[in-house]
């Protein structure tokens, strides 16, 4: 019975794994797209996406290395042929058959990169250019990951 027992988990952690790739595969070109838009990829950035990895339930079922292999691939493209590797990254999105759960958790991914990059605690202006444009190419409100609060537009550039 343990052979068979083992065939089963092993069988049901491929189909988990097949399952969420096409998040694993987006949730690291958008943050590709976000770890690139100042132009180079810093260690906090690489260092946060390592804890993304380790931490987010989803994404358990792949080696952690499985998703660093993919943001190094397509930032490396985006950095080496900018249009080509931005058009790359965003059609990896757009084939993602994703629900809402899943483009709010990556929006939120891709906070959690572009906050490592903060400098007592200013934002960065391309990063958050680059998730606003992500919102709109998933169809996700801003505003229901946190991004935008009611507040006078004079606050709003007092935080950045």
């Amino acid at each position: 019975m343990s052979f068979l027992s083992g065939l089963l988990t092993h069988f049901k952690g491929e189909l988990e794994r097949n399952r969420t790739r096409p998040f694993l595969s987006a949730a690291m070109a958008a943050a590709a797209l976000v770890a690139t838009a100042d132009g180079e990829v810093k260690f906090g950035e690489r260092i946060r996406l390592d804890q993304i990895l380790e931490t987010l339930e989803v994404l358990r079922v792949y080696d952690p290395h499985e998703g660093v292999n993919l943001f190094r691939d397509y930032s490396e493209a985006i950095l080496n042929s900018p249009k080509e590797g931005h058009q790359a990254a965003v059609q990896i999105l757009r084939d993602a058959d994703l629900d809402d759960k899943a483009k709010q958790l990556i929006i939120r991914i891709c906070c959690a990169i572009s906050e490592s990059n903060e400098v007592d605690g200013k934002k960065i202006l391309e990063d958050q250019i680059e998730i606003v444009s992500l919102c709109s190419r998933l169809a996700v409100e801003p505003g229901a990951c946190g991004l935008y609060t009611d507040g006078a537009p004079e606050d709003l550039l007092k935080a950045t």
